[in-house]
């Protein structure tokens, strides 16, 4: 049997929202590989920031067994550093036959030297030089930034007049249509193609045309835009601060650039498919469209990622399409990116990648199989150290703060998550049941800091770790 070849694509900080039906954001293109392949509409990320996601991502690891617990550029080693001698899912693919290329965004780790982690070939310098907060010189129309005593100027956005081949994801994308031709040249060995771009990260600097595609008239206020966040940890409300100084007229102004940002690469990605097809490849490659983790685009009136642990910053876009993937289905089913490894060592080379992660292979039959339709994320805080887990089951969220009060939501009655239900009486039983699998997980995935935790300063969760069984 002929194995498939492999096409991943990564966006940064994408939220899932930009494919769901009726969203703004346009991407045609996207939305043609969705209808030939398989929609997941609730993958969450188990990290809402680069270097731990995208670890994860490629060892099916949560990042306090993988080390990357924050972003490469931003902090010393010993507060971020990859475990040795990991197993990524790329080398799985690499002993078993496929030629493996990396193009693009890396922000795994710090020696990019990616033969060390199952790669041949590899081109991600130019990527390297971007990584971290982006200065943006030259003029710039419909600029949006923020100001703040003490602080660097912060750009969220902006216009440009530069033209679509200056852009470093246009070369990125050329250089895997190049790749595609060649492979093209020399049938035989199936190959593993990465490619990862730096967009629609901040700051959403954008050509003009792209801009031009959106009115802002058209972009509707998010559901949550007022929430003030009263019954939420305090940290959420000061982070809401930093962009207080903005009205709804920059708000809309920084969407629409997020929004031209990913149909910039929308574009970028239809250039690709279609050279996959000119070439005779299209029927036996597998693809794989996602995102490291989310933005917050303006819900709670807030940018970015991080700590506010809501949807937006959690929920990525996920689609599978090519052999094996059946064509217009929409799991929703809870999912996780820690599944992403297990499911195409599987489904390209038939072989298993033991993780935290599960094969997807069960809700890909055409008969969907058995699934606990369940994810589970940690965050280590960034810089200023805060400690959360959050556990997503059918539609109840549980966010385990470390440094103010817990979270509960009912996604369900609640998709905006404006009430935190985690003060109220009714909603205490399923509090601490949301506890106690937390702690299930926490032991069962070895997280010893926090399943050794039972010091008389720490007994503030709910339940206990030994309610867990």
């Amino acid at each position: 049997m002929t194995r498939p070849n492999l096409l991943v694509l990564i966006t940064d900080q994408q939220q899932a929202a930009t494919l769901d039906p009726n969203n703004p954001c346009q991407m045609p293109y996207l939305d043609q590989l969705a209808a030939g392949g398989t929609r997941f509409s609730r993958c969450y990320a188990p990290n809402p920031i680069c270097s731990p996601s995208r670890a994860s991502l490629m060892t099916g690891l949560l990042p306090h067994s993988h080390g990357m617990v924050d972003v490469t550029h931003a902090v010393e080693s010993y507060r971020a550093e990859l475990k040795p001698n990991l197993p990524f899912w790329s080398h799985t693919l690499q002993q078993a036959g496929y030629h493996t290329v990396y193009m693009g965004k890396w922000h795994i780790e710090r020696t990019n030297h990616l033969e060390n982690f199952g790669f041949e070939s590899y081109d991600v310098e130019q990527y390297h030089q971007l990584q971290g907060l982006v200065e943006r010189g030259g003029p710039l129309r419909q600029r949006v930034t923020v100001q703040q005593k003490g602080y660097k100027d912060f750009l969220l956005c902006g216009v440009s007049d530069d033209p679509l081949e200056s852009i470093p994801e246009y070369l990125l994308y050329q250089n895997g249509i190049a790749f595609l031709r060649q492979a093209a040249q020399n049938p035989g060995r199936p190959w593993a193609l990465f490619l990862s771009t730096e967009a629609p990260h901040d700051p959403y600097v954008v050509p003009a045309a792209y801009y031009a595609r959106y009115n802002l008239a058209d972009i509707p206020r998010p559901a949550s835009f007022d929430d003030p966040l009263t019954d939420r940890p305090t940290i959420y409300r000061r982070i809401q601060q930093v962009w207080r100084q903005l009205d709804w007229p920059h708000f809309a102004q920084a969407i629409v650039c997020y929004y031209a940002y990913c149909s910039l690469v929308d574009d970028l990605i239809g250039r690709l498919l279609a050279v996959l097809a000119e070439t005779g490849q299209a029927d036996n490659t597998l693809i794989v469209f996602t995102s490291d983790h989310g933005d917050y685009a303006g819900a709670h009136r807030l940018f970015l990622k991080g700590i506010p642990a809501f949807e937006e910053a959690y929920r990525i876009p996920l689609i599978l399409s090519g052999p094996g993937v059946p064509a217009g289905r929409m799991v929703e089913s809870i999912v996780s990116s820690l599944d992403v490894g297990p499911t195409l060592t599987q489904l390209a080379a038939g072989v298993a990648f033991p993780c935290h992660g599960r094969s997807l292979l069960p809700l890909l039959q055409a008969e969907p199989g058995p699934w606990v339709s369940e994810a589970f994320a940690e965050c280590h805080g960034q810089r200023f150290y805060y400690t959360q887990r959050v556990l997503w089951q059918d539609n109840l969220k549980y966010v385990f703060n470390g440094f103010d009060n817990d979270e509960l939501y009912d996604l369900s009655a609640d998709p905006h998550e404006l009430r935190n239900l985690a003060a109220d009486p009714a909603w205490w039983p399923a509090l601490e049941a949301m506890a106690s699998r937390m702690w299930q997980i926490i032991r069962q995935t070895d997280d010893f800091n926090m399943y050794k935790a039972q010091y008389g300063m720490f007994r503030f969760v709910p339940v206990g770790p030994e309610e867990s069984g």
